[in-house]
């Protein structure tokens, strides 16, 4: 056998053992300068930091479907802001409640604001002022054996 031979035969040789192994730790998967997340390899998912807070969530795909579950310490803030926003909602409906009368609603206001009939009139003359100004203009730039 030829010395090139060999040498082919030695690469074919580590790239068909080695390809196993890059197949089982795949690198983690680093978002472009100015994204948001990284995502990195993890026991049946991934894990997700977020670059900006710091936050790390777990990613699982189950069914076609991604799902991220954020980590204790996160979800335990978070239903701490969520009870803290249930007690601040219930004052605010209480103190509502109490108020003697709720403020008059202003004129303009209301939420029907339909145009009256001179209004609409007025547009629609716009309007059709304005086609027949653009349809004279095509006819005038058209050319003589072409169709608009």
């Amino acid at each position: 056998m030829s010395q090139s031979r060999r040498v082919l035969l030695a690469i074919g040789v580590v790239v068909v053992f080695r390809a196993p192994a890059f197949a089982e730790t795949p690198p983690p998967i680093v978002a472009p300068e100015g994204e948001r997340f990284t995502l990195t390899p993890a026991e049946g998912g991934y894990v997700r930091l977020n670059k900006e807070t710091g936050a790390l969530s777990y990613c699982s795909v189950k069914d076609g479907v991604t799902i991220c579950r954020l980590g204790a310490e996160e979800r335990a803030g978070l239903e701490a802001e969520i009870d803290r926003l249930r007690k601040e909602n219930a004052a605010l409906k209480a103190r509502a409640e109490a108020a003697p009368n709720p403020p008059a609603a202003r004129p303009n206001d209301a939420p029907n604001n339909v145009p009256n009939e001179e209004q609409f009139e007025r547009a629609l003359s716009f309007t059709e002022r304005f086609l027949r100004r653009i349809m004279r203009i095509f006819r005038e730039e058209a050319s003589p054996g072409g169709s608009l």
